[in-house]
Formats: C-alpha cells, sequence, structure tokens
C-alpha cells in the first residue's frame, strides 16, 4: 500500500471518502499513516489480526480520526486469533 497509495495515486484516481485498510500483522507502515493523515478521508474502515499492532496505529491517527466503533470477529474459534475491526471518523 505504501508503495501505490501515493500523491500521484490520489491526484489520478481522486481523493476518496472512505478508505478500508488490512495490513499484515506487524501493522501499517509509517509512510500509510502519514498518508492516511494526509488524505483525511471522511471515514476509514481498519481491520486488524492484531489488536496489539492496530492500537498503535490508531494511536497515531488520533490527531485526525476519532475511533466511533469497535467490532471483535472470532474468525478462528478454539485459538486466541480474533480480527478486529474499527470504524473511525474525521474528526
Amino acid at each position: 500500500m505504501a508503495k501505490v497509495f501515493t500523491d500521484d495515486f490520489i491526484t489520478t484516481n481522486g481523493q476518496p471518502d472512505l478508505i478500508v485498510t488490512d495490513p499484515p500483522r506487524a501493522g501499517m507502515a509509517e509512510k500509510v499513516v502519514e498518508q492516511l493523515l494526509t488524505i483525511r478521508a471522511k471515514k476509514i474502515v481498519y481491520v486488524s489480526c492484531n489488536p496489539a499492532t492496530q492500537a498503535r496505529d490508531l494511536q497515531l491517527l488520533d490527531s485526525a480520526y476519532k475511533v466511533m466503533a469497535v467490532q471483535p470477529v472470532d474468525m478462528f474459534p478454539h485459538t486466541q486469533h480474533v480480527e478486529n475491526v474499527c470504524l473511525l471518523h474525521l474528526r
């Protein structure tokens, strides 16, 4: 996402109102967080398989976005793994 979601991509394809992101277990790259803060879409849906890195990324986005809803989803019964979905609104 860091290589594709650039200023040129936004110029060519337009400003998004909604961004859905599902980063790898390590969380979002710093450049992606910076780009999200620059783009300032009205809403972000952040899906994560690692609540710890999601919490880190949400803290980085906190200056511009407010968490409106959080929903854990148990897609892997009888394991400790959970998908966590957060809805963020632009402040």
